[in-house]
């Protein structure tokens, strides 16, 4: 049975606190490295647009008469002018639109969240903070708590017990920090940030049975729903 997983604490104001113990659900201990690279692999395919596009030798215009007979002329046998090999002409393996999009099973996204989690906190990198709240959006508030908490210079991800616009609009025009929902994050948000801030309401067991249905659908494959 693996050791329990602990997470450094701090009040509002960013004050320390006794560590914390983090619960069993999602963080157990196990690091699949297959499903983390599986998510991760994923989400990065399904950022592709897949607009590249390119024409062959058969999609080019012109071209169709031979440029000069066969033999007679001692200059290399052509049958088109759009060939490859001359200028204009057309590409010889180009690339067509396509779709990149990578589909993975449900449970090996959870895998993989779970993975992604315990992956962090067993590098002292998960941090739970008592309260998000904020009355009103308030940038410098939250860089301030930020630097109290040593992260102005980490990518940061912080995940909330509920949706907090002001907290949300406070962190949209800071650089490297993200804010989502508890159980609204990917594999991939969790692997990105060098921290990860959790509200501590959002690790109560009433608040994890209900947080699928409360956050927004974020796809762990990199797409919003």
């Amino acid at each position: 049975m693996t050791a329990s997983l602990t997470a450094r604490y701090f009040k509002a104001d960013g004050k320390a606190g006794n560590e914390r113990a983090l619960p069993v659900d999602p963080f157990d201990g196990v690091v699949n490295e297959a499903s983390i690279h599986a998510a991760v692999k994923a989400h990065l395919a399904n950022q592709r647009q897949g607009t590249a596009s390119a024409k062959n030798r058969a999609a080019v215009r012109g071209g169709g008469r031979k440029p000069w007979r066969q033999k007679g002329t001692g200059r290399a046998r052509v049958g088109t002018i759009r060939s490859p090999i001359w200028r204009g002409g057309g590409i010889v393996f180009p690339p067509i639109p396509r779709s990149f999009r990578e589909a993975l099973p449900k449970k090996v996204r959870r895998l993989a969240r779970r993975s992604a989690f315990n992956a962090r906190a067993s590098e002292g990198r998960v941090i739970v903070l008592e309260d998000l709240s904020m009355t009103e959006p308030k940038t410098r508030q939250l860089v301030k708590l930020l630097e109290k908490l040593g992260l102005d210079e980490q990518k940061v991800l912080i995940l909330t017990a509920a949706h907090r616009p002001a907290l949300y609009l406070s962190a949209r025009n800071v650089p490297n920090l993200q804010v989502r929902p508890f159980g609204g994050e990917s594999a991939y948000d969790v692997l990105w940030a060098d921290s990860v801030i959790i509200e501590e309401s959002a690790l109560a067991p009433g608040a994890r049975a209900s947080d699928a249905s409360a956050a927004p659908k974020v796809s762990e494959e990199g797409d919003d729903a």
